[in-house]
Parts: C-alpha cells; structure tokens; sequence
C-alpha cells in the first residue's frame, strides 16, 4: 500500500459519540468511512460496495458484530480485513472473534493513533509491496512501472497501469466503481464512475482479459468488477 493511498474504511457501530469521534480521526487522516449504526445497514451497503478494511463492534442491535464478522467470512467468502473495536475485553471473546477471521482486535476507548496505526498495517498486509508480482502470464514491475505479457511488454497509461495493478492485487474479489475510483485515482467527486468503466474496457483490450484462458475481468451489474482467473468451460462430447 501507498503511503499516500486513500483507503476505503466501513465502519459498524451503534455508539454515535464512538463512531463520530472514529470515523473523524481516519477522515482527518484523509481516507474514507462510511459508519453504519445497524447491521441491516452494514449488510446492505457491503452487498453493493467494497472496503479496503471493515470494523466491527460486538454488541449491536439485532444481530451480534462475532455474526457478522462470520457473515462476512463465510457467506459472501470475503478476506477483507476486518478489525473489532469493543468494549468486551474478555480473554474468551478474543479468542472468539479472531478464530471466527478478525484479524485485529482493540478495546475501548480506543486510542487514535493506535487506531489509524491498526487500519494501515492491514491494509498494508493485505496489498503487500513487492517488486516483481508474477500473475501468468503477467509480470508487474512495480519499481519501473512496467507490465508485461509472456515476456512482452504491453504499453499502458499510467492510469490503466494502476488500475490493473490495483485489480490483481484484489484478484477474486468484487470491487465496487466507487472503491475503484478512491483507491486509483484519489478521488470520489471529481470524476464519475464512467471513468472507471472506460479504462476497464481498455484493459480488457491490451491485456486480452476478456479472451485469455488466464484471467478473465468482468463487470457487475449495478456494482463495480471482478477480477478471476478464468476457467474454461468443458468441451462438449
């Protein structure tokens, strides 16, 4: 992850005071969250939308944050990293939500630069910095910007370059367009979700991803894309 990148946080909380007073320090930090209040809101939102990190409080009206923590993991098969900030402190609950997937877990009051310490450093893990990424038959040379197909470079915009790097790296997930737009060029206002659309389609061209047997990039509905390698039907007898 860029030092500079703007994350996408969604937050689940019902404490007002508590989600405010969070969701400011990481706006401040100049990344975007959404707060939710209930889990019908939180669900409803992460169906149509994609996080670059998802905290959860524990206790919630309707349903438990250890629920949705395993809703997330288990229904919607997500490795989003999701980070519990609550009030329980049991050894117990712990233990309980880090074997349900979380793969942070902070009590409160939770202190702001330990929690903007804790966004970063998932977010790091899950798009770790690496030189040379292999994803055959595409090679990515982050030091020289540079990607190639079976040993041939393939001349990209320095948009597209960041958008397919951004994708492969969030290989097998669903990316909403307004994600895409935050995390590849910065911005949520400026530019409309036609923009993401448009380079997309130019991917799919020079990087063949709609025909190769590799990978395949597609788009969907009324959502974002989805990057996956591609398998090919069976022949028919």
């Amino acid at each position: 992850m860029a030092e500079n990148q703007i994350l996408r946080v969604g937050m689940l909380e019902d404490d007002v005071d508590q989600a405010n007073r969070a969701s400011g320090w990481i706006t401040e930090r100049g990344h975007q969250c959404e707060v939710f209040h209930t889990p019908e809101e939180f669900q409803r939102a992460f169906r149509k939308t994609s996080y670059d990190v998802v905290t959860l409080d524990w206790n919630l009206p309707d349903a438990t944050g250890l629920e949705i923590l395993k809703w997330i993991r288990q229904s919607l098969v997500s490795d989003v990293p999701v980070i519990f900030i609550t009030a329980r402190q049991g050894e117990s609950d712990i233990v309980a939500a880090l074997e349900a997937g979380a793969d942070d877990y902070l009590v409160k009051p939770v202190r702001q630069f330990e929690l903007l310490a804790r966004i970063g450093a998932l977010a790091r893990r899950a798009q770790p910095e690496t030189e040379i990424l292999e994803y055959d038959p595409y090679t990515f040379d982050t030091s020289n910007r540079q990607i190639t197909v079976d040993g041939e470079p393939v001349k990209l915009t320095e948009k597209e370059y960041d958008l397919a790097l951004f994708l492969f790296r969030n290989r097998g997930r669903v990316l909403s367009r307004q994600h895409l737009l935050t995390s590849v060029w910065g911005t949520s206002a400026e530019l409309n979700t036609r923009t993401v659309d448009t380079h997309a389609s130019r991917l799919r061209k020079k990087l063949k991803l709609s025909a190769t047997e590799k990978w395949k990039l597609t788009s969907i509905y009324q959502h974002g894309y989805r990057l996956e390698e591609y398998t090919p039907p069976p022949e028919s007898a």
